[in-house]
């Protein structure tokens, strides 16, 4: 998961036409480059960067960038193209619970970040992220494709099609929300694991 960059509100930068509509019209990776500059990210994603610096409050947090976060987040910038959430705190939110719905597979970096970043969706936008858990249900994802120079190369609109994300969710099922219910109990416990964690670690 990408996080906002620093100093975003929530309703700063959310994707232009060239990243939605427009951008069906281009490669993946020229929808890439794109949407790398139009969110202030470094000319590979910030892929090859030692620390991530992560937006909270006045106080600039960073964490080193390990190997398996760049793996995940190379198919979570590509996420952020086909689907269109934003890359606020709600988008940011949103595409945590479609890429929990959708499938995180062996990615262990995007179901921990993801978990985190459904935990804060919960807390500000409930009914957005059970639309993206919904909409997750009903489509595909690219965990599990290689991002190379051939798979950048395609169209965006095709990939979408690929994806199922060329139409609109259906309504929710019982299983839809079956399924969220899940997701919501596992990100509680995960996230509540991690901070009883941290207090013990602080007080030892």
């Amino acid at each position: 998961m990408h996080p906002p960059p620093l100093g975003t509100s929530d309703q700063s930068l959310v994707p232009s036409p060239s990243s939605r509509q427009a951008g069906d019209e281009v490669s993946v990776g020229e929808a890439r480059a794109r949407y790398f500059a139009e969110n202030g990210f470094a000319a590979d994603g910030g892929y090859s960067a030692r620390w991530v610096r992560l937006a909270k409050g006045p106080i600039p947090i960073g964490f080193p960038n390990f190997a398996a976060r760049v793996r995940a987040v190379q198919c979570h910038d590509v996420h952020h193209l086909v689907t269109g959430y934003a890359t606020t705190w709600t988008g940011e939110a949103e595409i945590s619970a479609w890429e929990l719905a959708s499938g995180c597979r062996d990615y262990w970096a995007a179901w921990m970040l993801n978990l985190g970043g459904m935990m804060i969706g919960l807390l500000i936008a409930p009914r957005a992220v059970f639309a993206a858990c919904v909409r997750g249900r009903q489509t595909r994802n690219v965990y599990g494709s290689q991002i190379d120079d051939a798979f950048l190369a395609q169209p965006l609109r095709a990939l979408r099609g690929t994806l199922l994300l060329d139409h609109p969710a259906r309504p929710a099922s019982a299983a839809d929300v079956l399924v969220f219910t899940g997701l919501t109990l596992l990100a509680v416990l995960y996230n509540t694991a991690g901070v009883a964690l941290v207090a013990y670690w602080w007080w030892t």
